[in-house]
């Protein structure tokens, strides 16, 4: 999706932090047991990270020259600033309009190689995460590239959009109390874990649906651009290529639904649809569905 308009980005909304070495928290990205398949997919050995200590020598700034659409549209880090703003936004209404709760903005942190949350320790070799203990999703733009090359994603930006939108679908599920109701200790394709990993799909394809008609109240027009057919299949490429059966199949050769964290590729395409055509915040809880 295209940034439009004569907005301006806070830099101050995402902290940059470089600098950073440690290990692996456990919150709402990929997660260890997904670690072991990634390791196998980049042929290092990740897992050996878990554990690890606090990060040091890291620094802190702001996430500058990123104040215009145009840079949102030409740099990954940048759009993931952008897309947390349309969120924001998204979310203070829709989230109240649906279920009675008072959104609140999520911290965001933009890091590099390792950083330490709320949660533990973090790697990139985790992918972009949510840690519930802090409230604050944790993107290296890096893994874009990753899931593009090693994943088989076609990249794009609603791709890098739709893992922004994700994670924050992990934030909504905090403060409605929803990450806190699931047992997230669990594997297999009717878990817990699965189940909050898709309804963070559906959530995410909501914010994508609306996303064209959510207005920046600083211009008074719309972010993005209308979505068109070529980056919405970029988004569910990425859907795709995050599939647990995918990673499984890639890493080894064999599918086990019993050690599903997320959901298989067709899961989670169908469930950002059912966002995306229109779902609500009900119909997207798959805490409470029937059938997966």
């Amino acid at each position: 999706m295209t940034f439009q308009g004569d907005g301006s980005f806070d830099g101050s909304r995402v902290r940059k932090r470089t600098g950073g070495k440690g290990g692996i928290a456990v919150g709402g990205g990929l997660g260890a047991i997904a670690l072991f398949f990634l390791s196998q997919a980049l042929g290092v050995d990740l897992t050996g990270l878990l554990g690890q200590g606090a990060t040091s020598g890291e620094t802190e700034t702001a996430l500058t020259s990123c104040e215009t659409a145009d840079r949102a549209n030409e740099d990954s880090e940048c759009r993931y600033g952008w897309t947390l703003e349309s969120l924001d936004v998204y979310w203070e209404d829709a989230l109240e309009a649906q279920t009675g709760v008072a959104y609140t903005e999520p911290g965001a942190v933009s890091f590099t190689g390792a950083t330490q949350s709320g949660c533990g320790s973090a790697s990139s070799a985790t992918g972009p995460f949510y840690c519930p203990a802090d409230e604050t999703v944790y993107v290296d733009v890096d893994f874009f590239a990753v899931l593009q090359d090693r994943f088989g994603s076609s990249g794009g930006p609603l791709a890098e959009e739709y893992v922004v939108a994700h994670e924050v679908g992990h934030h909504v599920q905090q403060i409605t109390g929803a990450m806190s109701s699931a047992d997230r200790t669990g594997t297999g394709p009717d878990s817990d874990s699965v189940r909050i990993e898709l309804m963070a799909d559906c959530l995410a394809g909501m914010w994508a649906g609306n996303a064209s008609r959510t207005i920046d109240p600083e211009t008074g027009e719309p972010f993005l651009e209308p979505i068109t057919d070529a980056q919405l299949a970029d988004a569910l490429s990425a859907a795709e290529a995050v599939g647990d059966d995918r990673i499984q199949e890639a890493s080894s050769g064999q599918v086990d639904p019993e050690a599903w964290t997320h959901g298989s590729s067709e899961q989670r395409q169908r469930w950002f649809m059912t966002g995306y055509e229109g779902g609500t915040f009900q119909q997207c809880n798959a805490l409470e569905a029937a059938a997966l």
